[in-house]
């Protein structure tokens, strides 16, 4: 019985006949044409590898592209992480004044920080620079902690009705649930989880009231 012949075996016999038929033929057939036949054979020889060149920059700086989007990511997400780390380590309250600050910080006016026992889920109450009443809800959360639905719709009750909100806001150094998300989404409330608050807080994201899909 013969040897049963494995997948790299197959592989390795593949990439054998591309290298013979798909690169070695026609270099033998352009070499002949060449030697036999110079008027017709150099200039597709200069042809061929003009093509060849060309085909190398282009994957060059297609390489060079990819290692520098990378490094932009790298010193992106450095960024943002060093920023959200700062909000980790506050308080409730101090949270609250952080998110105070950053919407004072660009551009809001009658910037309110009203957190606090009998705040109807308003923390922070602000006029984005386009005129809109913001109503914000910090939630600083562990990690692991996300925001779920039940703190979502205590919101929903009060951000319009109450305090009339033209952009609710629930910003949170975790992340949201899939149901606390599909309830902001039917309501037009606007989340802002770890990403999306680090993005703003170092000026490489958004601000909330900004039209956007914020990576939440």
């Amino acid at each position: 019985m013969s040897p049963r012949r494995t997948r790299s075996g197959y592989s390795c016999q593949f990439v054998v006949l591309t290298a013979i038929f798909g690169v070695g033929l026609p270099l033998a057939v352009l070499f002949v044409l060449v030697v036999d036949a110079p008027a017709l054979g150099i200039p597709l020889f200069v042809a061929v590898l003009a093509g060849g060149a060309a085909y190398v920059v282009r994957r060059v700086r297609k390489s060079d592209q990819r290692r520098l989007e990378w490094a932009r990511q790298a010193q992106l997400y450095e960024v943002q992480s060093r920023e959200i780390a700062r909000y980790h380590v506050l308080g409730p309250t101090e949270f609250e004044h952080a998110i105070a600050y950053l919407c004072q910080r660009d551009g809001c006016t009658d910037v309110v920080v009203s957190g606090g026992a009998g705040d109807l889920g308003a923390d922070v109450t602000a006029t984005a620079p386009d005129g809109r009443r913001i109503v914000i809800q910090c939630k600083r959360y562990g990690p692991t902690n996300k925001v779920g639905s039940p703190e979502m719709q205590r919101f929903g009750g009060t951000c319009y009705s109450v305090h009339r909100a033209h952009l609710p806001v629930v910003v949170t150094t975790s992340t949201f649930t899939r149901q606390a998300a599909d309830y902001a989404a039917a309501q037009g409330i606007r989340l802002y989880g770890e990403q999306a608050l680090a993005g703003w807080a170092s000026r490489t994201g958004p601000a909330p009231w900004h039209d956007h899909e914020p990576a939440v």
